[in-house]
């Protein structure tokens, strides 16, 4: 191998890598995604073993920092960025032009690891889809307050006007929750919701259906205890969306946690018509698993303005609302009620300090 070519896979293998290692750092600790830090860690191993495969020690012989003529050459992007997405983004942007750099330049005098760098490449544009995207709607659910659940059947209004008060009163997710719905009208209805939805910036999820969440674009499926598992959601409906699970024990939570959803449901705090619960979990449940995660944490069953701020207190992030909203009378003043008491009652409470997502950095 002469030295230009040792010189062209050594700065590719760096910048890969080094690009890999902000991807990492962003998915563990921007987004507390652990799959997708493994992922991008796994990358890494399998760097090393490209990075084997043309030469190792000889690449590193023929680095020359002082001779390179690209050295000092910036252009102004790359001297500042907006946020933490647009340095993730800048750090994809290395890694696939690294990778096939090393995929083209790496056929002259290794063609499996040549091999070995394409497939990192399209692994990368898989992870760039799921890192971006899906951390794009953990932000946005983080500043979820009022999560409505919208059954037709329940509704005082037609489901259409209520949709449009929620939003209007400030619901900021709407999960569609039609059990008994056949397949193609579930589909047409989140169809519409999703079009409604987006005009109107509010996240969309929908409730057990995978397969109708990635078939219209939908943000969240929301999944309870006897239904698919969250990696299993995922493969159905693609890695960028949003999972949620809902728990009703200590011990549920603990083992939904180990799935690694993008947040959890708590509940019944309270009685519940919408779905009575043989077992109310209350805000004491919601305190006893507040200290095991930074993720959103949404409350949900028998909730009213006036009963939530024990549950607010508690730790709950968001409140999940049924019958309280969409059965009211006036859905858009009852939806600002909720929202009301939720501000007054977080602007009072004292500020919580951070879970244990960032136990054991390193």
């Amino acid at each position: 191998m002469n030295e230009s070519a040792a010189r062209i896979l050594d700065v590719n293998l760096n910048r890969a890598r080094e690009a890999l290692r902000v991807i990492e750092d962003y998915a563990r600790f921007a987004l507390d995604d652990r799959d997708a830090a493994a992922a991008a860690k796994s990358c890494r191993h399998e760097l090393s073993g490209i990075r084997a495969a043309l030469g190792g020690d000889a690449l590193l012989a023929a680095r020359d920092i002082v001779g390179d003529v690209g050295r000092d050459t910036k252009s102004d992007g790359e001297l500042a960025r907006r946020d933490e997405e647009e340095v993730v983004r800048a750090a994809f942007g290395r890694l696939t032009e690294a990778t096939r750099s090393l995929g083209e330049f790496g056929k002259l005098h290794a063609a499996q690891a040549a091999a070995a760098a394409e497939r990192l490449r399209y692994r990368a544009y898989e992870l760039e889809q799921r890192i971006v995207l899906r951390g794009r709607l953990r932000q946005r659910f983080r500043e979820v307050r009022l999560y409505v659940l919208l059954t037709e059947s329940l509704c005082r209004r037609p489901w259409r006007d209520t949709l449009a008060a929620c939003v209007r009163g400030g619901a900021q997710c709407v999960q569609l929750r039609e059990k008994s719905l056949p397949d193609g009208e579930l589909l047409r209805r989140a169809r519409e919701l999703r079009d409604r939805t987006r005009e109107r910036g509010v996240l969309l999820a929908i409730n057990d259906r995978p397969d109708i969440a990635r078939l219209v674009g939908a943000d969240i499926v929301h999944v309870g205890q006897d239904d698919l598992s969250v990696a299993d959601v995922r493969r159905i409906a693609g890695g960028h969306i949003l999972v949620g699970k809902s728990t009703h024990t200590v011990a549920q939570f603990r083992a939904a946690l180990a799935e690694d959803p993008d947040y959890l449901a708590v509940g019944p705090m309270y009685d519940s018509p919408t779905k009575p619960q043989p077992l109310v979990a209350g805000a004491a449940t919601l305190q006893a698993v507040r200290p095991l995660t930074d993720l959103p944490l949404v409350a949900i069953g028998g909730l009213t303005p006036a009963n939530l701020e024990p549950v607010v207190l508690a730790g709950a992030d968001v409140l999940a609302v049924c019958g309280g909203v969409i059965g009211a009378d006036d859905p858009e003043g009852a939806a600002r009620q909720y929202i009301a008491s939720i501000e007054a009652v977080s602007a009072a409470a004292p500020s919580r300090s951070p879970g244990c997502a960032g136990a054991g950095e390193g």
